[in-house]
């Protein structure tokens, strides 16, 4: 009888356990939680309970790598990016990479990150715009247009692909089309074209 009721005690003991043990999806759950409040370590920390109770668990390591992106961790946040594109390369974890590289100055990098981004999603408006911004980092003007004009293909009423469509045709002298975009994304709503116009297009 004794043997009996020690078995039983083993079997609650066992069955609470396991109706208190959390889940990888509870932890993740819970991360995105903490991060919505801004707070970036406690967000961290279920990403690690998270991605301990699942390893190949590749939307955690990629939101974790946002989370440190939020810590100024870049380096920390690409090589989150780095897993979670071995486990599962999506268009968003090569954009996200290739956001962290551009931070760290690896222009060449963050275009090659955009690039694959673009390719898994034809029609990532900020990859395409962000990739326009690395290229212009790199002197590249006719690549940027050619980047923003893909934003405005895909969304024409993005003010800021308009706005930084005629910065760059500034840079290779088309000041006539450059004006006109200017006045398109004043027109959207960018305070900063107004500006533009009174010091290039008067």
């Amino acid at each position: 009888m004794k043997s009996y009721f020690l078995n039983i005690l083993i079997l609650l003991i066992a069955f609470t356990s396991v109706c208190y043990s959390q889940t990888a999806e509870e932890y993740f759950d819970k991360a995105g939680a903490k991060f919505n409040l801004m707070d970036y370590s406690g967000a961290i920390a279920y990403y690690d309970k998270a991605i301990e109770l699942n390893p190949k668990f590749a939307i955690a390591y990629n939101n974790r790598g946002i989370v440190k992106e939020q810590l100024e961790d870049h380096s920390g946040a690409i090589a989150d990016y780095n897993k979670a594109i071995e486990l599962s390369p999506t268009a968003k974890a090569y954009y996200n990479r290739g956001i962290s590289k551009d931070i760290l100055q690896d222009n060449r990098g963050a275009i090659i990150d955009y690039a694959k981004a673009i390719e898994l999603n034809p029609r990532y408006e900020d990859a395409y715009y962000d990739r326009g911004i690395a290229k212009r980092h790199l002197l590249d003007y006719n690549g940027a247009i050619a980047d923003y004009t893909m934003v405005i293909q895909i969304n024409q009423k993005s003010a800021d692909a308009f706005y930084a469509r005629g910065i760059a045709k500034l840079k290779i002298g088309q000041k006539e089309s450059a004006c006109l975009d200017f006045s398109k994304a004043g027109e959207l709503g960018e305070v900063k074209a107004y500006e533009a116009i009174r010091e290039y297009c008067q």
